[in-house]
């Protein structure tokens, strides 16, 4: 069947709960572009955009989520100054449990040392991710949570993502998905970064084209380490669903 009947199929409504669910048995593709502003004394901003393919396999009962952060990032301890390139590429593999009323999937999660100069870890690491899924109405709400161990050193990272959106007519949704972070390592003052904020999306479904999910919000950072931490994020993301009939 080709991917346009298999879209066809659906509304806009139901692709938009699909783009949601980070275990769903379709392949997409996230771009998501993270700035970050108020960094440093100099108020520096820093840009991260984040290529995230997610790929189900053997009917969605194990997944493949990849995180390639192409980075632009300031020298905060000077108004001018930056490093671009690759940061460190996270890859994590789950099982997944889709029956019932909580989808779940488990697996580890690996940290690959591609970063350029300033721009990650570089060390290798490995550690484990889970995530949880329930879809009550007209609500997609889950959580996100890994932690990764440096194989080279004593660097240790903490990862809370809870994720919740409310669906509207015609895929229009209201979101927040905020990232929380922690470095075991840093004192107790710049150990955690907790942002709140919300998004707001739609699912666009052109005909004879592959839907494709437009998101933007902005999220603020109640607690962050003092001096690397920014104020505040904005956050743009477009997501391509591709039926799996197309192969």
């Amino acid at each position: 069947m080709a991917f346009t009947q298999v879209m066809s199929q659906l509304t806009e409504e139901e692709l938009a709960k699909i783009a949601q669910n980070p275990l769903a048995n379709i392949i997409s593709v996230p771009f998501q572009n993270n700035t970050n502003f108020g960094i440093g004394p100099f108020d520096r901003t820093q840009n991260t955009l984040n290529i995230q393919p997610v790929i189900p396999l053997a009917e969605g009962k194990f997944i493949i989520r990849a995180i390639l952060p192409i980075i632009n990032q300031p020298n905060i301890l000077s108004e001018t100054g930056n490093y671009n390139g690759i940061g460190d590429i996270s890859l994590s593999a789950f099982y997944t449990n889709n029956k019932g009323k909580i989808n779940w999937g488990a697996g580890p999660i690996i940290n690959l040392p591609t970063a350029g100069e300033n721009l990650g870890i570089k060390e290798w690491g490995v550690g484990p991710s889970i995530v949880g899924v329930i879809k009550p109405g007209s609500w997609v709400i889950g959580v996100l949570i890994n932690n990764v161990w440096s194989l080279e050193s004593d660097l240790s990272a903490f990862t809370f993502q809870p994720f919740i959106n409310f669906n509207l007519p015609n895929g229009y949704y209201l979101s927040t998905s905020p990232k929380v972070t922690a470095n075991w390592q840093a004192d107790s003052g710049n150990k955690w970064t907790i942002p709140i904020g919300l998004a707001f999306g739609k699912l666009i479904k052109p005909k004879g084209f592959l839907p494709f999910n437009i998101q933007g919000g902005a999220y603020y950072n109640l607690e962050k380490p003092e001096f690397t931490g920014a104020e505040w994020q904005l956050r743009v993301a477009i997501t391509a669903l591709i039926p799996k009939a197309i192969f």
